[in-house]
């Protein structure tokens, strides 16, 4: 499917130089002097290099068509993730580097999870928007610090840091956003 090239976001996969690349970042630019463009960090899915691209809006790029199937989250046996597709029972072993190290984290047993493939080939994992964590360790508040809109750094049962809300303690559960490692809310559970 043929799009705009100033309609790339961040984890689209794009057909370009003959490859598949998935865009990480993007960045409208519009300088003083000629048109405005898209500044687009991609990365090859097959050999993880890396490249950055400018795209102008009249410029049309391929978006490649995935398919996503719905798989379960079983085990990580060394660096590799295996899950089930929950139709077909079919089992699927996935490398570290096709989940991307900073996802894995954030994998749980029985967590269902999109598996993208181009013509059959696996290529990567959405995991759900956020997740439940349990917060391990919390900094204690900084007297003053409450006044203003401030976050202190705490350790998840992951062994992910993030920045959370004063009022956040060892021992609570909360909503992490599974693309930045953010914090999001407290869980409702």
């Amino acid at each position: 499917m043929k799009i705009n090239g100033n309609t790339i976001r961040p984890g689209m996969v794009i057909e370009h130089q003959n490859s598949l690349w998935r865009a990480v970042k993007t960045n409208h630019t519009q300088p003083g002097k000629g048109g405005a463009y898209l500044q687009v960090e991609l990365k090859n899915i097959r050999n993880g290099t890396k490249l950055n691209e400018r795209f102008r809006a009249a410029e049309t790029v391929e978006r490649a068509h995935l398919e996503q199937t719905e798989h379960q989250f079983l085990f990580a046996e060394g660096d590799m993730y295996t899950f089930m597709n929950t139709e077909s029972y079919d089992q699927t072993s996935l490398t570290i580097n096709m989940i991307g190290e900073d996802q894995v984290a954030f994998l749980q047993d029985g967590m269902m999870v999109k598996i993208e493939s181009h013509e059959g080939d696996p290529l990567g994992v959405q995991l759900p928007d956020t997740v439940t964590l349990t917060v391990t360790e919390a900094d204690a508040v900084v007297k003053g610090q409450t006044a203003s809109s401030s976050y202190k750094p705490a350790m998840l049962e992951n062994g992910v840091r993030c920045q959370v809300p004063p009022h956040i303690e060892a021992g609570t559960r909360i909503v992490i956003n599974t693309l930045d490692g953010s914090y999001v809310e407290r869980a409702k559970d």
